[in-house]
């Protein structure tokens, strides 16, 4: 399921309430200080937090250790909250990390196959390193017509190549202003495992958290022609909140 981000919009303060108000706000700016986490990371913490256990119980010691590691594996996970520009025309970033890629692309076969119009499309490739954000975000408002994953090979994912050779998942959303995009979440060296929460069907807003990557990745994002990119390779994308692109006026020819 998709997940919307429920960023908070206020805090309590000190003068909200009875003696238990300062306890409520110290727990309250803890939850805004760390990020939630992905449900998907679940299984994997309580295994790395159970393996920890069990040495320390073997071994009677490395307890900071194997807290630090769990922590570590932890935050891999995140999910931060994100305020998503919510004016009309635009694509945001579906994904934290470095622009890679600045270019033109077919879109996915089996996308054309469930109705996705043909033709090169502008494609901005966003590369995810480990010590990135890994969960990937909805970038217009709309509805996902359809999800294809195809297996592959699991090369460097900031590799041009790694777009047509590696395992992905590939979204396609029709926006509500008319416009058809498309999102691939690709596998990369160290990547095994890609979450996509979407389904056809779903109605989706720009900022939402639908997927995860697990450990080193690319997102591209192919835009509908006469699409105006406003990101340079190189570039720090921040996903939910980035504008990579404006989008054609709806009606204008090609824009979908």
């Amino acid at each position: 399921m998709v997940q919307a981000d429920q960023s908070p919009t206020h805090a309590p303060g000190r003068h909200d309430g009875p003696p238990g108000g300062t306890v409520r706000h110290a727990l309250a700016l803890v939850r805004e200080t760390l990020p939630p986490l992905h449900p998907g990371g679940a299984p994997v913490i309580g295994a790395v937090a159970a393996a920890a256990l069990g040495l320390r119980a073997l071994r009677g010691r490395g307890t900071l250790g194997g807290l630090a590691v769990t922590a570590g594996v932890a935050a891999f996970f995140r999910a931060p909250h994100r305020t998503t520009p919510r004016r009309a025309g635009i694509a945001v970033a579906p994904a934290d990390g470095t622009v890679s890629l600045v270019d033109t692309a077919e879109p996915p076969e089996d996308l054309v196959a469930r109705g996705l119009p043909p033709g090169p499309r502008p494609r901005v490739s966003v590369f995810l390193s480990v010590y990135d954000v890994h969960v990937q975000r909805v970038p217009v408002d709309g509805q996902v017509r359809a999800v294809e994953h195809r297996p592959g090979s699991y090369l460097s994912a900031d590799l041009p190549a790694a777009s047509d050779t590696n395992a992905r998942t590939a979204m396609w959303v029709h926006g509500t202003e008319g416009h058809d995009l498309a999102v691939l979440q690709i596998a990369g060296l160290v990547a095994r495992r890609i979450v996509c929460d979407a389904a056809p069907g779903d109605e989706v807003r720009a900022g939402d958290v639908y997927g995860l990557i697990r450990f080193g990745s690319r997102v591209d994002l192919l835009l509908p022609p006469g699409s105006t990119i406003h990101v340079e390779p190189g570039q720090r994308a921040v996903g939910g909140e980035t504008v990579l692109a404006d989008l054609p006026i709806p009606g204008e020819t090609g824009t979908r």
